[in-house]
């Protein structure tokens, strides 16, 4: 059987783009399946006390943050530039996201979005702004926002969030192995290709 990562990322999140913009040609080097799992953050900060990015909460580290992702965006050939509102709302991002899955669509259009986002500045709570990452990602459009309405697709990113916080995770972006094992950070995405593969070995 061949060996899965679950890939937990949240819109807003700007390591998230990091990985989300590698972890497919990353997997495929080592014949791993990537499942992508959209989910939100807002309620696991939350249940910590907070009620924002802890990058806002902390100045230092959200300038750290900026300066850091700009140097390795730079050495992978990515653009960066931080959207005028953070974190962003990425509610519908997300639940496009899960209803773009049923084109087989979830991996374009989350790479389009963050591309929009981290990429460009835009502001992806905008549904104009969304609807051109759903363009970019070959997806129709119309049919795509319609289902991501739905009661079914509402549901399934409040299980992934439910997921995500009875798998201890509190970050994101974060990887699961098929044994369970837990990677937080993009600078972990190879570890967890490399414990995905061997495990299944």
């Amino acid at each position: 059987m061949q060996p899965t990562v679950q890939f937990w990322y949240e819109f807003a999140s700007t390591y998230s783009y990091l990985a989300a913009m590698r972890i497919e040609a990353v997997a495929k080097r080592s014949g791993v399946r990537v499942v992508w799992r959209p989910f939100l953050l807002g309620p696991i900060f939350k249940s910590q006390g907070w009620t924002t990015s802890p990058f806002n909460i902390y100045p230092l580290k959200g300038r750290y943050m900026v300066r850091d992702i700009e140097r390795v965006a730079a050495a992978r050939g990515l653009e960066f530039q931080m959207p005028p509102v953070f974190p962003a709302n990425g509610l519908k991002a997300a639940r496009l996201a899960i209803a773009a899955s049923h084109w087989d669509g979830t991996a374009d259009f989350s790479r389009a979005v963050y591309g929009a986002a981290f990429g460009r500045g835009l502001d992806i709570g905008n549904d104009d702004v969304l609807r051109g990452c759903l363009a970019a990602a070959q997806l129709p459009v119309e049919s795509v926002w319609a289902e991501s309405l739905g009661d079914d697709v509402k549901g399934a990113l409040r299980s992934n969030t439910e997921d995500a916080q009875a798998r201890g995770i509190f970050g994101a972006p974060s990887f699961t192995t098929d044994d369970n094992e837990l990677f937080w950070g993009d600078d972990r995405l190879d570890q967890a290709i490399a414990w995905a593969a061997r495990a299944a070995a």
